[in-house]
């Protein structure tokens, strides 16, 4: 057996393709996130992986909705979303695949969009 605290790992994140991690994965990384009211994360996307993000606590705002426990939003590789806590809230953030240097900031350029997405 091993344990870890979730205040040593980074920004939350305990599994996947970067250290520390409780579980090196390059298959998934996982978070668990707490954010206080007005905290935010910029607007990005990415190229590679596939977000989901759970709500267990508090609310918050991505991809222009308001979210809140329960909830959760999948982001395809490609859309863009900023998120901004409402009240504190506690997150579970799934990526796959693990994939380094995969997050970009704003939204895709139109020059790499897919022909095929709307």
């Amino acid at each position: 057996m091993k344990s870890a605290r979730l205040e040593e790992m980074t920004k939350g994140w305990i599994v996947g393709d970067f250290v520390p991690a409780v579980l090196n994965s390059t298959a998934m990384e996982v978070a668990i996130k707490h954010y206080r009211c007005g905290d935010r994360e910029a607007l990005h996307h990415h190229k590679v992986a596939t977000e989901v993000t759970a709500i267990v606590s508090g609310h918050v705002t991505m991809c222009g909705r308001n979210w809140g426990p329960g909830d959760v939003i999948t982001i395809e590789p490609g859309e863009a979303t900023a998120f901004t806590a409402l009240t504190d809230a506690v997150t579970v953030v799934v990526k796959a695949p693990s994939v380094k240097d995969d997050k970009f900031s704003g939204e895709v350029p139109p020059h790499e969009r897919s022909s095929t997405r709307l």
